[in-house]
């Protein structure tokens, strides 16, 4: 199934492995905004299921950031941390539709057969002790359009694998949570960094499995200070000057092409933000935004 005709529910879903940069806020302000000029929700999640890569206070400081910079929420925040109970209900189901399997296949054994994986565990019927939880790919995604990137040909390597719901560590796997926890809040429309775009296929894969619902997709640019080197938290992106917060809008704003006029500069992040939704064109955005550091 695809989106049907529902009132549009979006969201921005941060990890709290770190606090707000610049590039981060750029998906934060264009999924707000996208939001906001088709008179939708906008919803915060706090994606905070993996703790070996969480810094402690990180998420507290995000939603600050996020108030500070004039972008509030509907409804309240949610944390992944607390919806173990919707995980383990569909990865039951999945169980009991022989839609997943067990692996105990490492990372270096993957490697070592040409760097995907290859089905291995798939008729081993191995039980649950050390052995992660891998979904029954038979359907994959090959193609689907983005709003922005257009017509998308998956990588069929990464977009046929069978791959992994819940890790050998036991925790819950990033394309099962995402894509439960949106169908749960009614999550119609995803507007997220283009780094996220081929893991797009494996969670259309569970939608289809669940039959549920697809939303529309806009996979934003992300903010790269040379080719291959996204500002990232991994590659150290400074935190958020929040007493900034109007100057940081103005750059995302600019770098989006949606650059506000002079009269605004310096205005609180409400107007600016006003100005912005009354603005808001898909066909303005930019498909890379390259810097200099």
């Amino acid at each position: 199934m695809m989106l049907i005709n529902t009132p549009y529910r979006g969201r921005f879903a941060p990890s709290p492995s770190g606090p707000l940069h610049l590039g981060s806020l750029v998906a934060a302000v264009g999924s707000y905004l996208q939001a906001r000029a088709e008179s939708g929700q906008w919803l915060v999640r706090i994606e905070d299921i993996d703790p070996p890569r969480e810094v402690a206070g990180a998420a507290d400081r995000i939603l600050t950031s996020l108030e500070a910079h004039g972008l509030l929420w509907d409804e309240g925040v949610e944390y992944q941390s607390h919806n173990s109970a919707h995980y383990d209900h569909h990865l039951n189901w999945l169980a009991q539709q022989r839609l997943s399997y067990y692996c105990d296949c490492t990372r270096k054994m993957i490697q070592q057969a040409g760097g995907h994986y290859q089905g291995h565990c798939r008729e081993r019927q191995l039980a649950a002790p050390y052995c992660a939880l891998r979904i029954r790919n038979d359907q994959p995604v090959e193609q689907f359009t983005d709003l922005l990137q257009g017509n998308i040909q998956s990588d069929m390597n990464f977009a046929g694998e069978d791959f992994i719901i819940r890790r050998k560590d036991g925790l819950y796997a990033y394309h099962l949570a995402v894509v439960v926890d949106d169908i749960r809040q009614g999550i119609n429309h995803i507007v997220r960094g283009v780094d996220l775009l081929q893991p797009t296929a494996c969670q259309m894969l569970l939608y289809k499995l669940f039959n549920q619902p697809i939303p529309q997709y806009l996979h934003l640019p992300v903010v790269v200070t040379q080719p291959g080197m996204k500002l990232s938290k991994q590659n150290h992106a400074p935190a958020l000057n929040d007493k900034q917060a109007s100057q940081n809008i103005t750059q995302v704003l600019t770098w989006l092409n949606h650059s506000p006029p002079a009269v605004l500069q310096g205005a609180p992040c409400q107007e600016i933000l006003h100005w912005a939704v009354n603005h808001w064109q898909i066909e303005r955005l930019p498909k890379t935004i390259e810097i200099q550091t």
